[in-house]
């Protein structure tokens, strides 16, 4: 390589890495950004943000009253795109969500009325307060980022997230969410209630009002595509990819489960370790990315044998570790 070349090649290099610290560091300014009104729930924060850059949607299970839509809208507001809150409601209709075609006496024709689906940040708020029909209006969305409305497919914008909040099963007027719309949510976590010292700041600091409102984003939409492309370069051993197949085939061969993880939750399993390591400054995945994931990734993917199972998600997350500690964690 002549000196010319060898000069070229390292600035190239360097613009690299130039710009690698610069994705990061957006990444450590949301993570901020989120921080400075959800307090005290850094490690739920950055879950949020390892669906975030994975591409994928997420699910705040808790009692009301504990920050989950407080989370769903400081992630929002720390991008610069569109956010839209749906209060999903009994007698909410899919069309609600998604939009309908109406028909304009002027040109005579059928026009596309688009729902609020069609945001880079969609909140669907206690979603298990709608029925399952309602529900499934976001399938389509969450897995293709497009919805198909009297016959046409109508793309989403990208970024696309839906980050839904639900109560617990057992609360009064709620649903349990079917099979296939729990599939499509990388995790379901539980928010918590916060340390005291924590609670007793928000006290103070919510005074006057939600500094929610005033949270101003950090990160561009193209900026935040770019670091969701730079995550899928993240460099994934064989052998971990054989360890997430491993602990998926066990799911469907425990004697406990009825249902084991799907073949997409393998795959955004897969995704999420990406992010992770992403995150954590990281070309390149470890076995412990994949360890630490797997309870939040597949607890809410499979179904135990007996009815009421399904709904003991201490039991579930229970079964979950055992089968990870049963299987072999690569060197």
């Amino acid at each position: 390589m002549d000196t010319k070349s060898n000069l070229d090649h390292q600035e190239n290099l360097q613009q690299r890495e130039n710009r690698a610290e610069d994705l990061q560091g957006r990444i450590e300014r949301l993570l901020t950004n989120i921080e400075k009104v959800v307090l005290g729930k850094r490690n739920v924060a950055i879950d949020c943000l390892i669906a975030l850059l994975s591409g994928e949607h997420i699910l705040l299970e808790d009692v009301p009253g504990v920050g989950k839509t407080l989370m769903a809208k400081a992630i929002a507001r720390s991008v610069d795109g569109d956010f839209r809150r749906i209060q999903f409601t009994p007698d909410l209709l899919p069309s609600d969500i998604v939009g309908n075609s109406i028909f304009n006496s002027s040109t005579r024709n059928f026009e596309f009325n688009a729902g609020p689906v069609f945001s880079n940040f969609v909140l669907a708020d206690e979603i298990n307060r709608a029925p399952p029909r309602t529900q499934s209006a976001l399938l389509e969305a969450m897995s293709d980022n497009q919805v198909s409305v009297d016959g046409t497919t109508y793309p989403l914008p990208m970024p696309f997230m839906v980050i839904a909040t639900q109560n617990p099963f057992e609360f009064e007027g709620t649903y349990l969410l079917p099979e296939s719309q729990m599939d499509r949510f990388l995790f379901r976590i539980s928010m918590g209630y916060p340390d005291r010292d924590f609670e007793q700041q928000i006290l103070n600091d919510h005074r006057s009002g939600e500094p929610v409102e005033h949270l101003k984003p950090v990160c561009s939409t193209n900026e935040l595509n770019e670091i969701k492309s730079a995550v899928k370069s993240v460099q994934v051993d064989e052998s971990i990819g054989s360890y997430i197949m491993d602990i998926v085939q066990e799911t469907r061969n425990a004697s406990t489960l009825n249902v084991g993880s799907s073949t997409r939750g393998a795959l955004l399993w897969y995704r999420a370790v990406q992010a992770k390591a992403f995150i954590e400054n990281r070309t390149f995945a470890v076995p412990d990315d994949a360890k630490q994931l797997a309870v939040k990734v597949l607890a809410h993917r499979v179904k135990p044998k007996g009815a009421m199972g399904a709904l003991n998600r201490t039991e579930m997350e229970s079964i979950i570790n055992e089968i990870v500690s049963s299987v072999s964690t690569p060197s």
